[in-house]
């Protein structure tokens, strides 16, 4: 299975090439086929100074990118690192397939520095660090449960729900700022008797109610960027014996949050200590600790779902990969994933669900079971679909 390749483009795609990053075409043996994927999921994460974030982000990206180091603001400039997102699918179809390249999906992690109490107003160094909170899809919001008088705490004690009530005043502060200069500018333009810019400023009004009471924005017009619309993963940073007998519902009560909340509990601590094993000693330490997956994987899982996003797959004799879409999309538009044109000329998309591709090994099986399948524009992507894309230009 795998998408094909537009031939006697090569000049638009080398001066495409020197824009956007290339790879090897799956169907042929041109070389610099632009893919035009989505962007990486980003993933920015925040909260207070010494809570263990620059120590999950380390052990998240198996990197010592970031400063870890026990004194507010160690990290100053965001850390960035990129993460394969751990699917066993993927490693399943390209054991049927045996290709070339094995492509997985990715997440990239941003640290941000910590905020504190007054960051809004520029305390600390917060107006640079809420900006890179507005670059973000979606916020791992860290939060420490840990105890030690050895980590010093900017507050003075552990108590993860003022945490928490703290970084998002600060972020309700700021989104206030935002709304109250809109509303400046608009009000002028609404006196005149525009309905739009009236509707708007009624939304306007409503958004600055509710940030000044530090609650987080709603129906906000996406370019105001706000900060309190970003979906957010509640991260409880917690040592190895809280991890044993971690609660999400527990942990929602603690931090006083809604019963739809996403909260996972990570111990930074352990996930640095898994960097250096293999798979098998990873899966024997989790195990040993009764934890079912890494906190990588929670963490990954809990923004696939936030953010409503999926996977496809593609496979071929030079390629399998994964490809990230948000759900709802349409073969056509997922076709326009892997490169425009696949969606400007879309035909029809052969199909085949990921437990049929695996249960009768491969297509040529699939085929023959009757499980593949012909859909066309108005099909709506499953997640685990392996794609063959049929197109015309």
């Amino acid at each position: 299975m795998l998408a094909f390749c537009i031939h006697g483009n090569e000049n638009r795609d080398r001066r495409a090439a020197e824009r956007r990053p290339t790879h090897q075409c799956t169907s042929c043996t041109m070389r610099g086929l632009v893919a035009l994927t989505l962007t990486s999921m980003r993933i920015g994460i925040i909260g207070l100074p010494n809570v263990g974030k620059s120590t999950l982000f380390n052990a998240l990206t198996r990197s010592f990118a970031a400063k870890a180091s026990n004194y507010p603001f160690c990290t100053v400039d965001p850390n960035v690192g990129v993460v394969e997102v751990p699917d066993t699918r993927l490693s399943a179809i390209a054991e049927i397939v045996k290709p070339a390249t094995v492509i997985p999906a990715t997440v990239e992690f941003v640290d941000i520095a910590g905020l504190v109490r007054g960051a809004s107003k520029g305390e600390g160094l917060g107006n640079a660090f809420l900006s890179h909170i507005r670059e973000v899809h979606a916020i791992c919001h860290v939060l420490r449960g840990f105890s030690g008088d050895d980590v010093i705490h900017v507050e003075g004690s552990v108590n993860p729900a003022r945490d928490r009530e703290t970084v998002e005043m600060e972020l309700a502060l700021a989104d206030l700022v935002t709304v109250k200069k809109r509303i400046s500018t608009i009000e002028g333009a609404s006196r005149t008797g525009s309905k739009e810019k009236q509707q708007e400023l009624e939304v306007l009004r409503k958004l600055e109610e509710a940030l000044q009471e530090g609650l987080p924005a709603f129906e906000a017009p996406p370019d105001l960027h706000l900060l309190t619309v970003k979906p957010v993963i509640y991260v409880l940073n917690i040592s190895e014996t809280q991890l044993k007998s971690f609660s999400p519902e527990q942990a929602r009560v603690q931090l006083k949050l809604p019963a739809t909340s996403q909260v996972i509990g990570i111990s930074a601590k352990i996930e640095e200590d898994l960097q250096n094993l293999s798979t098998d000693d990873t899966a024997a330490f989790l195990q040993e600790l009764g934890v079912a997956s890494s906190g990588l994987d929670q963490l990954i899982r809990a923004a696939y779902a936030l953010l409503g996003y999926l996977t496809f797959f593609t496979a071929g004799p030079k390629e399998v990969r994964a490809w990230t879409i948000t759900k709802g999309m349409t073969a056509p538009e997922a076709a326009g994933v892997i490169h425009s044109d696949f969606q400007r000329g879309f035909i029809a998309a052969e199909t085949i669900a990921f437990e049929n591709f695996v249960g009768f090994r491969g297509e040529q099986g699939s085929r023959e079971a009757g499980k593949l399948r012909t859909e066309g524009k108005a099909y709506v992507v499953q997640d685990g679909d392996v794609l063959h894309v049929r197109f015309n230009v």
